[in-house]
């Protein structure tokens, strides 16, 4: 997961590259999502998520644009 929050001046700019993102994790067999803070227009989580944590980190490592500064911070789900 990524928090990033963008100016209205950057908002198109920022979408084409989630959707350059969201193609290359898909192609990489993962999947990418964004959501957008319901009250604070700019603010975005980006999430990415895969079937095993080396093709995670291979999608990261490979993303022209990294989702992270560290392709290799994985998190597993804990078990409640």
């Amino acid at each position: 997961m990524q928090r990033t929050i963008i100016t209205p001046s950057d908002r198109a700019r920022f979408l084409a590259r989630a959707r350059e993102l969201r193609a290359h994790y898909q192609a990489a067999g993962c999947h990418f999502w964004v959501f957008e803070e319901r009250d604070l227009s700019g603010a975005f989580i980006e999430f990415a998520e895969g079937p095993t944590a080396e093709r995670l980190a291979m999608a990261h490592a490979s993303a022209i644009e990294p989702l992270l500064r560290d392709p290799h911070r994985i998190y597993r789900e804990v078990e409640l």
